[in-house]
């Protein structure tokens, strides 16, 4: 189980959408939209199926309320055709494991054969609608093909955050026919996400990282209000590091983000908002598990070496400035970490972020594989199960898939 180390942080209620809990689905049809895209491994077997089990407890729910539960999900990206590589046939196995229960497949996600399977389901049964994605509609948030869909159901809810930056059929189109809320999942996401960085606990310490700038610029726009310190690191910290005036040799550099990472550094300090970036960088000059690596100060990275990590000055600076938060955010690795030689900045930082004693939000993606890979997700209070989505939270915008669900009523 994940802790919040001590800390207390009421998490309101901000959805402001209809939840699965506020309608009456005993003996209904409900379609859930679920976010079952895990991986496999070349043998067709679930390597990782935490999102799997972070829709159990809507999923668990509904079986209990006695509907009969029809869940869809995308699964990889077949192009809109049938391809056997991406049947979600192993996701149906694992989640009858998971669930302790007969799940039933279906063959397609619409069409008369799915909406016979339907019409014989008892309560409390569930069945899996196979890949969407294998529907080319389904990405064009097709009318017809989200009408088909909701043949199927009395009730739309949708827990599948990792989807929920997208206006697909089956997050948005489907809307416009049933009556739609928000799984639990789903509002957990939007009260960690957006109510925390809304109404943190402070000192709020934000940690971004990754390779590019580019990538996150509404996310330092959006957080510079709000946070009392930005720590940089990953790829993106050589772009401001270059902006300082400093070489960073051949480091990944973004020329056109240069202006921008002036202005953030200017604007932080404005802020009075503290800004911490690299001291010393682990280089190399390729990136291979089996290239020499030196670690050296971030103003003295030579020509031909590229920065690949944080050096552990960094790390024991970014730890002391992580020590007295009371909230932090993470999102981003620290450096190449999937390679062992450059992967101990990463690591590091999740211990450290994983002992302070805050509530922390690591962001989806390479930040949550991270944090497991280090061992200490289940000291994490949060960790979010959405990397698009979860960003353009963080930028303060609105998901579609989100804003499209039924409003809750006073």
């Amino acid at each position: 189980m994940a802790r919040n180390n001590g800390i207390s942080h009421e998490v309101g209620d901000i959805l402001g959408k209809m939840t699965i809990d506020d309608l009456p689905i005993k003996g209904k049809r409900v379609f859930i939209r679920v976010d079952f895209n895990v991986p496999l491994d070349a043998n067709m077997v679930i390597t990782d199926d935490r999102r799997i089990r972070s829709a159990l407890p809507t999923i668990n729910y509904a079986i209990d309320e006695g509907a009969k539960v029809i869940l869809a999900s995308h699964f990889g990206r077949p192009k809109g055709k049938v391809d056997p590589r991406y049947s979600l046939a192993p996701v149906a196995k694992r989640l009858q494991r998971l669930l302790n229960k007969e799940v039933y497949f279906a063959p397609d996600c619409i069409g008369s054969q799915v909406e016979n399977m339907v019409s014989k389901m008892k309560e409390g049964d569930v069945l899996l609608l196979e890949n969407l994605r294998f529907h080319p509609e389904e990405e064009q948030n097709d009318a017809v093909f989200a009408k088909s869909m909701s043949k199927l159901a009395d009730f739309f809810i949708n827990d599948a955050f990792g989807a929920a930056h997208r206006a697909h059929a089956s997050t948005v189109g489907i809307t416009k026919f049933l009556p739609s809320a928000a799984g639990f999942l789903m509002k957990k996401e939007i009260e960690y996400l957006k109510g925390v960085v809304e109404n943190p606990v402070r000192p709020f310490v934000a940690i971004l990282g990754g390779s590019k700038v580019s990538g996150k610029i509404g996310v330092l726009q959006h957080l510079a209000d709000k946070v009392d310190k930005v720590i940089i690191g990953g790829g993106m910290a050589y772009t401001f590091i270059k902006a300082m005036d400093y070489e960073v040799g051949d480091s990944l550099l973004e020329t056109d983000m240069l202006d921008f990472a002036k202005e953030t550094i200017d604007n932080l300090k404005k802020k009075n908002v503290k800004f911490y970036i690299p001291v010393d960088s682990v280089i190399a000059q390729t990136i291979e598990p089996a290239a020499e690596t030196k670690i050296v100060t971030t103003q003295e990275i030579p020509k031909g070496w590229k920065a690949l990590d944080i050096g552990p000055a960094s790390v024991k600076l970014f730890s002391e400035a992580i020590q007295d938060a009371k909230t932090i955010i993470w999102n981003g690795p620290m450096g190449v970490f999937e390679i062992d030689a450059f992967s101990r900045g990463t690591y590091a930082i999740a211990h450290s972020v994983a002992d302070a004693y805050a509530l922390t939000i690591v962001g989806g993606g390479d930040t949550d594989y991270a944090v497991h890979k280090a061992g200490v997700s289940d000291t994490i209070t949060f960790i979010s199960t959405g990397g698009g989505a979860s960003l353009q939270l963080l930028e303060g915008k609105d998901l579609p898939g989100i804003s499209a669900l039924s409003d809750k009523k006073e």
